[in-house]
């Protein structure tokens, strides 16, 4: 198994809620890549939102290869986003990106 960084972008159509924040950043928490050493050093946030409604989420997750990693990735977030209240529909997400390994190669 593999230890993967991956970052998944996203747009909130409507405006996030306190309330729905602090779910989806409680449902992601334990998937937090400030556990990893390259989440330490890069000082990675879980959820990052911006002004105009773009957002990014980054999660560690194990997994066997690249695609596995990115399909897991993706799962923990929707996941995340429906326990908070978030449709896809209102919360749609890009394509997943690894943008970290830590691993034995």
């Amino acid at each position: 198994m593999t230890t993967y960084v991956i970052t998944i972008p996203g747009t909130f159509l409507e405006e996030l809620t306190e309330d729905s924040r602090a779910t989806l950043v409680a449902r992601l928490r334990p998937a937090d890549p400030q556990n990893t050493a390259l989440g330490e050093a890069e000082e990675l946030d879980i959820l990052s939102v911006n002004e105009n409604g773009t957002f990014n989420i980054r999660l560690e997750v194990e997994a066997d290869n690249n695609h596995a990693a990115e399909a897991e990735a993706k799962r923990l977030a929707g996941a995340a986003l429906h326990d908070a209240g978030l449709s896809e529909d209102r919360a749609p997400l890009g394509p997943a990106v690894i943008t970290g390994i830590d691993g034995d190669f």
